[in-house]
């Protein structure tokens, strides 16, 4: 047998064996560098866990810098932890200064502030219970960094606070501030709308009423803002002081309402004497509306031509005052209470 050809099969051998061997050897690599790379990611999991601990401690603790810090840490370690961009975002809104506003590093805060606000908003999930909530907050947080104290930007402002609507359609305190930003830009009709939603949104929510109410007031609206007032009322009538409101309104109008015919006083001064003696029934130790039931006939009074019935009601305006004293009395003392 020749030697030649001995070794020319084992050289055919090996190199058969190296071909078979290569594929294997790729594979072996690729799955060391897989483990290697879970590793990795594990280790930076716990890292990330071990300092967000910390960074809550340091939260709770209000040392804002420190959490800041702590908080870019656990994303630089796991950047898919959606919950720890808020607190971030939070950390550097409390460590703004709104008395140094327009200082370059104190105005970074802020915007390190909102940046945050809006990734936890992007990546939170709606859905989940926990994660929904702080979503929530993100948007709350994120419209009050647009407030006047802060960026005062309220065109930036709108959409968060319709994506905060957009959330939670139910809620009628989001429909307030978005009323408020158009208000303050003199978009009045739009402000109105949006008191209009929030009442269809949630009509048995009395302090929508209440809202609708001050905006028609501050409008110069009597008519829409007592309107407004009368419904509160009617949607919680076993509750006083919804009357006592409307009393209160008819009372101010009658008074001191600016061109108001005698006529339409002596109106608004019988519709409020019945919506305060409808609150002093529900509740008789009521002493504001018994203070008010005085000044409504003090009111009628002045409009009463017979001197006669003046006195009479003049009369039965210091009874009730007599009254509202007797009970004030009684309470400082502890009788009856």
């Amino acid at each position: 047998m020749s030697t030649n050809g001995e070794t020319g099969r084992a050289m055919r051998s090996r190199r058969g064996l190296a071909g078979l061997l290569k594929p294997a050897s790729m594979l072996m690599a690729a799955a060391i560098v897989g483990l290697s790379t879970t590793g990795c990611a594990k280790i930076n999991g716990v890292v990330s866990m071990f300092k967000f601990k910390q960074a809550n401690q340091a939260y709770q603790s209000q040392d804002y810098e420190r959490s800041a810090k702590l908080y870019e840490e656990t994303i630089a370690n796991d950047p898919n932890n959606a919950i720890v961009y808020f607190y971030l975002g939070n950390s550097y809104d409390n460590l703004y200064k709104p008395g140094e506003k327009g200082k370059p590093a104190n105005d970074a805060l802020m915007q390190k502030a909102v940046d945050n606000y809006q990734l936890a908003v992007e990546k939170l999930d709606a859905n989940d219970p926990v994660q929904g909530k702080i979503k929530a907050l993100s948007l709350q947080f994120l419209m009050a960094a647009y407030g006047p104290e802060k960026l005062d930007d309220p065109v930036k402002a709108e959409p968060v606070v319709i994506r905060l609507i957009q959330l939670d359609p139910g809620e009628p305190a989001n429909y307030f501030q978005l009323a408020k930003l158009y208000e303050d830009a003199g978009e009045t009709e739009a402000a109105e709308k949006v008191y209009v939603a929030a009442k269809d949104a949630k009509p048995s929510d009395v302090n929508t009423y209440v809202q609708m109410a001050g905006f028609s007031t501050r409008q110069g609206n009597f008519s829409k803002a007592i309107d407004a007032y009368e419904q509160r009322a009617g949607r919680d009538p076993n509750n006083p002081e919804g009357y006592y409101a409307v009393a209160t309104q008819y009372w101010d109008q009658a008074y001191r309402g600016v061109g108001v015919k005698d006529a339409d006083k002596r109106t608004y001064v019988q519709k409020g004497l019945t919506a305060v003696d409808h609150a002093i029934q529900l509740k008789p130790d009521y002493v504001e509306a018994l203070v008010y039931k005085g000044l409504l006939l003090r009111s009628q009074a002045l409009l009463e031509k017979d001197p006669a019935k003046q006195q009479a009601l003049i009369k039965q305006a210091e009874s009730v005052r007599d009254q509202a004293d007797e009970i004030r009395k009684k309470k400082a003392t502890g009788v009856g209470n």
